[in-house]
């Protein structure tokens, strides 16, 4: 049952790559399959399968983001970031890097940041003589790293698959915010090195003088604005007051009424009624394909996990592989997953159910297995035969840069992201 299980996974995931059908669908198919024919469960049961709580809460909190996005909140304020360093070109992969990550932070998402960042970086590094793998690899880090931030998209993910494996709610925060630190001191280290230690900050220009001043914020998109601060405080308050005095019966009897999804709902009653952007357009920029994507793969893991799939790997891992091997080893086969498959909707689903278990059996910290996945999926994500890297390549200006941007994205900047990864997972295991 368990061969077949994972051979329904990789099929799924297969399946998905050839015919470009979204890989969530195959797997609902493989869990209504399985489940009612092969296990006997009735479809009621493989029904309420569905991660209803992770489809609520990224649905919630991607709705009331997208209002920054319909009305160009978002796209102004990556304007003035840019232009914050035209007298300085060497602070441009920082630039775009952080640029980024705000606005992924912010609610953007990994997909949305690079479909409008990718293309303009692009075009900076032809105008400044940026190297095309620093600026790739600045703009792909940033989406991740801010998309990964706690209350933004990926993070959102991350929790909820926690939570859904059995770690507390404060632990899977701690847990998140591990990893957003994780994503985002890596980038700034690998984007060092790289501009100083092998000298590509001596290709570039000596200014961007020439870059427009973007046109201030309206009050509708300062009020946007401040409207997403104040949520990003709301739900982060309690969290981190909890973490601070665990034993204080307010502190504790607020957090636990705290709910990112129903907060952000709130929230988008507010931002309807001060009119900040049309409904149906906020509602129609909805990551729908992902938000499927990762349910469907959420039916067929649990599927997993009802047939003790997942029990078993767990055990088969903690009797063949030494302890301290296993987070890089998480690592390493989340950066080989990552190469064809998504990061949110496959390989965090199927290697986070393991993490419990290997962590009591092993005496593992949790946390430092959560890092070592992500950061290891995150790693390969710019291979041009993944989403975030065929969106960087889909955003070059001819087929003749493209020609040379795919193997530049596959036999450079990917290798330059797993080294970094892998080195990175090796410090941390001596370091949580």
């Amino acid at each position: 049952m368990s061969l077949l299980i994972v051979l329904a996974i990789l099929l799924a995931i297969f399946l998905g790559y050839i015919t470009r059908i979204n890989i969530g669908l195959f797997a609902i198919a493989f869990a209504y399959i399985l489940g009612c024919f092969v296990m006997g469960l009735s479809p009621k049961e493989v029904i309420a399968m569905w991660p209803l709580k992770i489809f609520f809460v990224i649905f919630s909190v991607c709705l009331f983001y997208s209002f920054a996005m319909v009305n160009g909140t978002l796209e102004k304020l990556a304007g003035h970031l840019l232009y914050f360093c035209r007298n300085a070109p060497w602070l441009l992969p920082f630039a775009v890097f952080l640029t980024a990550t705000v606005i992924a932070a912010m609610g953007a998402g990994y997909y949305t940041v690079l479909a409008f960042m990718a293309p303009v970086t692009l075009i900076l590094c032809k105008r400044t003589g940026m190297d095309l793998i620093v600026g790739g690899l600045a703009v792909n880090y940033g989406a991740l790293g801010g998309a990964n931030f706690m209350s933004s998209q990926s993070g959102i993910i991350f929790r909820g698959l926690m939570t859904t494996a059995g770690i507390s709610d404060n632990d899977a925060f701690i847990n998140a915010t591990a990893i957003f630190a994780s994503t985002f001191v890596l980038p700034l280290i690998v984007i060092s090195v790289l501009l100083f230690v092998f000298g590509r900050h001596r290709t570039m220009g000596t200014d961007l003088g020439d870059v427009t001043k973007p046109e201030p914020l309206t009050s509708q998109q300062k009020t946007t604005l401040v409207l997403t601060l104040v949520m990003m405080a709301v739900v982060l308050a309690a969290p981190i007051a909890n973490l601070i005095a665990p034993d204080n019966a307010t502190v504790n009897f607020i957090n636990s009424k705290i709910n990112i999804g129903l907060i952000a709902s709130v929230f988008s009653v507010i931002a309807l009624l001060l009119k900040l952007g049309d409904e149906r357009k906020a509602i129609s920029s909805l990551p729908w394909g992902t938000l499927i994507m990762i349910c469907g793969m959420g039916m067929l893991i649990a599927i997993a996990i009802k047939a003790g799939t997942i029990v078993q790997l767990s055990e088969w891992i903690g009797g063949n592989i030494p302890a301290f091997l296993v987070p890089l080893m998480f690592g390493i086969v989340a950066a080989i997953m990552s190469l064809f498959a998504s990061t949110l909707g496959v390989v965090t689903p199927a290697l986070f159910p393991m993490v419990p278990v290997l962590s009591d059996q092993l005496a593992i910290s949790p946390v430092l297995m959560f890092v070592a996945i992500v950061v290891g999926a995150q790693a390969t994500s710019i291979s041009p035969f993944s989403s975030g890297g065929s969106l960087i390549l889909s955003s070059a200006p001819d087929e003749q840069e493209r020609r040379s941007l795919f193997s530049r994205l596959l036999f450079r900047a990917a290798p330059i992201g797993f080294i970094g990864a892998m080195l990175a997972n090796i410090v941390l295991t001596f370091v949580l």
